[in-house]
């Protein structure tokens, strides 16, 4: 195998997006932001297969026609685009093979999922296969490393031609070694670089990130939460946590661990977590407790989908345990609006599929617990980007780590 230097070195340089620049030119206002600004316009109006023609991209854009044609001279020039025949008679722009898609892997407590997306927020290959809990990080890099490139070859491209894999796992991760910064919430991956562990077994770089926060930055940038500067995407799944976007950017914290609103002590004398303290929330709503609550009346193999509707059909029980669940987050959710004044709350994870029957409670308790300024105008919604929500997060961070490496602006 090649050093995993050379091969880093080669990665960025055959990313095809726009010519490295001094990142102290990018500032706001710049003549290069404006450019890589506008560049990133042309280029989220084209997915793999789609041919346009200048004037079409002028249209959508808004930008003037001249300006479009700079652009798509110095992208063609690069490698971004590509020219080719558009209806026969004229020739039109598309999506260069290497700038159309990136890889985003989403690593659950219970499964692995894979897909292949574009920066239209697309998935074009998907791929999920259901693990056994806490998995080791090597069996699961070699189950990653087989979807990864089954998912490709579905479209034809082989491991070094998207702009890069994203990696989202249900931990916090510490920003400086990208390592695992609560030991005991995933205890199979201690001590290990995760993008480093995949990197090497792909020979592509990698870039890692917590579940929750991949969920925040799909859902702001294609989902829900499109237009809003200010959000908290919650995941409520096996595992519990919050992806929080501040001032229109990821917030993360000095150490990777903002967002861990799954381990707000609601019990001081409660059931004991995995994180090691007592009555966190997540013993209160994650899946599992919500099925084991149900299987007694409903027998074992039961699923949240099941339980949900099984509520939609009357049932007295599922009702009740999903009123209660919503009722408990709402708690955690208002101390975190009255903290950090989102406009918007997106609930994710396998438990939106509760709809109303969770954010109905949520909602209330919110308003009767958060700050009435706070409240007033804040929205609670189900996310919309479903199940994919992480897997095409961690799409967006492979292309944005991705955009950084080649110098453009990654906002």
């Amino acid at each position: 195998m090649q050093p995993l230097g050379l091969i880093f070195k080669r990665w960025t340089r055959t990313i095809h997006l726009v010519n490295a620049v001094d990142a102290k030119s990018l500032g706001p206002g710049s003549l290069s932001s404006l450019r890589h600004s506008n560049q990133r316009r042309i280029l989220d109006c084209l997915e793999p297969g789609l041919t346009l023609s200048q004037a079409d991209l002028a249209r959508t854009t808004g930008l003037a026609p001249s300006t479009v044609s700079n652009l798509v001279q110095r992208l063609v020039a690069q490698g971004v685009l590509a020219t080719a025949p558009l209806n026969g008679r004229s020739m039109g722009v598309k999506l260069a093979r290497g700038s159309e898609v990136a890889v985003g892997v989403d690593v659950g407590h219970r499964h692995i999922t894979v897909a292949v997306g574009t920066r239209a927020g697309r998935v074009i290959a998907e791929r999920r296969v259901d693990t056994g809990a806490n998995s080791s990080a090597a069996v699961a890099t070699d189950v990653i490393a087989e979807l990864v490139l089954d998912a490709l070859a579905e479209v034809g491209l082989g491991v070094h031609e998207p702009l890069g894999i994203g990696l989202g796992v249900p931990t916090p991760i510490d920003r400086a070694n990208r390592r695992v910064a609560a030991p005991s919430i995933l205890p199979g991956w201690v001590g290990v670089d995760l993008g480093d562990l995949l990197s090497q077994r792909l020979g592509v770089a990698v870039a890692v990130d917590n579940d929750a926060n991949l969920g925040a930055i799909a859902e702001h940038q294609w989902g829900a939460g499109k237009g809003s500067d200010s959000l908290a995407y919650l995941k409520l799944s096996e595992g519990v946590g919050a992806g929080l976007i501040l001032d229109g950017q990821l917030y993360r914290g000095r150490q990777g661990i903002a967002g861990e609103i799954g381990h707000t002590t609601m019990d001081d004398l409660g059931k004991v977590c995995r994180c090691g303290n007592r009555g966190c929330l997540e013993t209160l709503v994650a899946a599992r407790t919500v099925v084991d609550l149900l299987e007694p009346i409903h027998g074992q193999g039961l699923t949240i989908s099941e339980i949900v509707r099984l509520a939609g059909a009357g049932d007295v029980a599922c009702e009740r345990v999903l009123s209660d669940t919503g009722r408990y987050v709402g708690v955690a959710v208002a101390n975190l609006v009255n903290v950090f004044n989102p406009g918007l709350i997106v609930v994710g994870g396998e438990l939106a599929l509760a709809g109303e029957f969770l954010i109905a409670p949520m909602r209330e308790v919110i308003r009767r617990q958060g700050i009435p300024v706070a409240t007033a105008t804040l929205s609670v919604v189900t996310a919309s980007l479903g199940a994919q929500a992480h897997a095409q997060g961690a799409v967006l961070l492979a292309m944005r780590e991705a955009d950084v490496a080649a110098g453009a602006d990654p906002s």
